[in-house]
């Protein structure tokens, strides 16, 4: 199944995708405000029936897109998880831990919607990302029971301000919490539509030009690890959100480093997902 929130008229719905049909759960659940109701198996279930035989209430060309979850409680990233980044970086880069960081929800931008170039930067950069959205919440959840918290798996550009990651010794937040410099969509597909998640692939673009390209078999914590690790300090939600990594490829890291600019297209694609697309524009000020 998958999942959308999205702006129609003069008012912002959710409820369900198939194929380019959008079905309104806000006015066959008026007891429910988000899609977070929609993260278990059982809610899942039940919009399921309550569409069956019903007439789509929009096509996709009717609505604007939202992030999926709009406000999260939390946006758990991971930096630095697949493999072969240690050629980027010229030394061995997998510690004792995962690198992890946190993100607001504003810094995201929705499908269709634009990422941001501010005024104080030119060196917004790329990230795509497969994340997870819990769907059952938990404290210290066991390894080996941690798949069983995924509700949905979305796309998500990671993107970021490169200059300012590096203001502080050892803090990235600013560069990783300007407003709209990554984003998050188009929708959620349910973890039921997953056998596993162990080659999940993830494919970025810029302008058409593959820049990133990898699988989940190469990542360095697999997804049961993350959920229980980012448990631990604190209890998981339903609808947070935890991002996984990027592949090697980012602007960065290129010779010379190229940074997106106004006018650039990003795609990021996630088998079984589908395609998160964003234009890239200057701020206004």
């Amino acid at each position: 199944m998958r999942l959308i929130t999205f702006y129609v008229g003069d008012k912002t719905s959710f409820g369900m995708v198939d194929g380019d049909k959008v079905f309104d759960f806000t006015v066959r659940f008026p007891n429910s405000s988000n899609l977070i109701d929609f993260l278990d198996p059982r809610s899942q279930q039940n919009a399921e029936e309550a569409i069956k035989g019903a007439d789509a209430d929009y096509s996709l060309t009717d609505i604007t897109f939202r992030r999926p979850i709009e406000f999260p409680g939390q946006i758990v990233c991971v930096g630095i998880n697949y493999g072969n980044r240690d050629a980027e970086y010229g030394t061995s880069i997998r510690g004792d831990y995962p690198n992890i960081f946190l993100r607001t929800p504003e810094t995201l931008a929705a499908h269709n919607q634009a990422m941001l170039v501010p005024p104080e930067s030119e060196q917004l950069d790329y990230e795509g990302e497969i994340a997870l959205v819990i769907g059952k919440g938990g404290r210290r959840i066991l390894p080996e029971r941690a798949l069983d918290h995924v509700g949905a798996v979305t796309c998500l550009n990671e993107g970021c301000i490169r200059d300012w990651m590096r203001h502080g010794k050892v803090n990235i937040t600013q560069g990783k919490n300007f407003y709209r410099c990554g984003s998050v969509g188009p929708w959620l597909v349910t973890a039921d539509e997953f056998d596993s998640y162990d080659d999940i692939r993830v494919t970025t673009r810029v302008n058409g030009e593959v820049r990133q390209d990898d699988t989940t078999a190469n990542i360095l914590y697999d997804f049961s690890y993350l959920i229980a690790y980012a448990s631990t300090w604190n209890a998981l939600e339903p609808g947070d959100i935890i991002s996984t990594g990027t592949p090697t490829g980012s602007g960065a890291r290129m010779d010379p480093p190229t940074w997106l600019r106004h006018g650039d297209t990003v795609e990021v694609e996630v088998s079984g997902v589908g395609v998160l697309s964003n234009p890239i524009e200057k701020e206004k000020t």
